[in-house]
């Protein structure tokens, strides 16, 4: 009996392995300027982001919608801002605590950088683009859209 409830305790109090959820920024987000709002999804076992929200969605000149006329891919100039993927393959990093490894795509200048993720509060996300190393970027910092 004795090496039955010793047993039971060992196993009580046995270390267990946590579980490790990851904080996940879903939702939208405005980017710091006010300029557009970014959808933040699931895409397989990574986060994407899409433009959902323009400030200023329409071509001043033609009324039409405004489009991806700075993207470096001459057949992608065509398409609509709205809807556009800007982040891409974000993975969760448990031990930064941070979506890492991704790309982000500024469609005002047309250029893509490395990027990465980082939920600062439940409404404030740090968004940081970088080119080579990540102590050298610039971040952002986006607020949840409610």
């Amino acid at each position: 009996m004795k090496s039955l409830l010793f047993c039971l305790l060992l196993w009580l109090l046995a270390p267990t392995s946590p579980q490790v959820s990851s904080p996940v920024p879903f939702g939208v987000w405005a980017d710091d300027t006010g300029e557009a709002h970014i959808e933040i999804y699931r895409c397989g076992e990574r986060l994407c982001g899409r433009v959902v929200w323009l400030r200023e969605p329409q071509d001043a000149t033609t009324g039409r919608p405004r489009l991806d006329r700075r993207n470096p891919d001459p057949d992608k100039r065509a398409q609509p801002l709205q809807n556009l993927v800007v982040l891409q393959d974000l993975r969760y990093n448990p031990d930064a605590e941070r979506w890492e490894d991704g790309q982000i795509y500024d469609f005002g200048s047309g250029h893509t950088y490395s990027c990465y993720v980082s939920l600062r509060t439940q409404d404030r996300l740090e968004v940081k683009g970088y080119i080579g190393f990540s102590l050298i970027g610039r971040s952002h910092y986006w607020s949840r859209v409610r």
